[in-house]
């Protein structure tokens, strides 16, 4: 599933395409895409006729649309959702599930479409209030955490947190109600930069390592994000249909049994929550009460 960085670059490229564009119409050609618009397909595609819209937003995995109207066009683009930009008269893909054409479409300008091959992701027009972190957010999101790249997150109340929780520190990577836009990958790639094993016991965790943890989050998001951000196949791709190559740069995640870059010891892989955990067994070592 796409995490914060590759959200990032389809909410810059959607920026640069739709920030201040009006829509003509919206067609929702598979009505799952809208299922958590309680209100159905016609009216989902009749709160954007006519709208125009801000600069699109994000926190963690999540992105919306502010619209003149008030609401806001919350995406979540789930295991394969792509948000693709084109000629208006381009070939119909495959799997398109909505497609938004602006006022001037007719005369060159992009059109603007939702392909979802899964249709695990879903759109939605809803309300704004505010967030846990006290900024605007679309409101079936609210209870999301501020996400590590936000002036809004708060160092000192995440290790705070973490010392309550009493779980494996990558299990609370990936709650997203403490921190968001964490998933699998940059959990294993931040924890072996760390140098701390993903079952440590977060009741345990020194001020420090959580430092170390949140440095290393950071560092391998914004890296992610300078290259496009991870792309194992053809699904994870910008609002150009390009993919990101950070996959090149990983330094645990998928490499089972290949050098670690940094001491030369073997990577292991551990079964974690019906996933895969990566890390480097002399870099991170295991501790003796570890929680899964």
């Amino acid at each position: 599933m796409p995490e914060l960085p590759e959200v990032e670059v389809v909410r810059r490229g959607l920026d640069r395409w739709v920030t201040g564009r009006t829509i003509a119409s919206a067609v929702v050609l598979h009505p799952r895409a809208v299922r958590r618009h309680a209100e159905g397909p016609a009216d989902f595609a009749g709160r954007l006729a006519g709208r125009t819209m801000a600069a699109p937003r994000r926190r963690g995995k999540y992105l919306w649309i502010p619209l003149d109207s008030g609401e806001t066009l919350l995406a979540h683009l789930g295991m394969s959702g792509q948000l693709l930009v084109g000629e208006p008269e381009r070939p119909r893909e495959k799997h398109l599930r909505v497609r938004v054409s602006f006022a001037d479409s007719a005369t060159g300008g992009f059109d603007l479409r939702f392909v979802d091959q899964r249709t695990f992701g879903h759109l939605m027009v809803t309300e704004e209030t505010a967030g846990v972190a006290g900024t605007p957010v679309p409101a079936p999101i609210a209870h999301i955490a501020a996400d590590p790249l936000e002036d809004a997150f708060d160092d000192e109340a995440f290790y705070r947190a973490l010392r309550r929780r009493h779980t494996g520190i990558k299990r609370a990577l990936l709650d997203q109600s403490l921190i968001s836009g964490v998933g699998n990958i940059y959990a294993d790639e931040a924890l072996w930069r760390a140098r701390l094993h993903w079952a440590r016991p977060t009741e345990t965790l020194t001020r420090p390592e959580v430092r170390r943890v949140l440095d290393g989050v950071r560092e391998v998001m914004t890296a992610a994000l300078a290259v496009g951000g991870t792309s194992f196949d053809s699904l994870y791709v910008n609002v150009n249909g390009e993919s990101g190559y950070f996959d090149r740069s990983l330094d645990a995640y998928g490499r089972r049994d290949e050098p670690c870059r940094r001491c030369g010891t073997p990577i292991r892989r551990d079964v974690f929550m019906n996933r895969s955990s990566f890390s480097c067994p002399k870099c991170q070592p295991r501790p003796r009460r570890a929680r899964y």
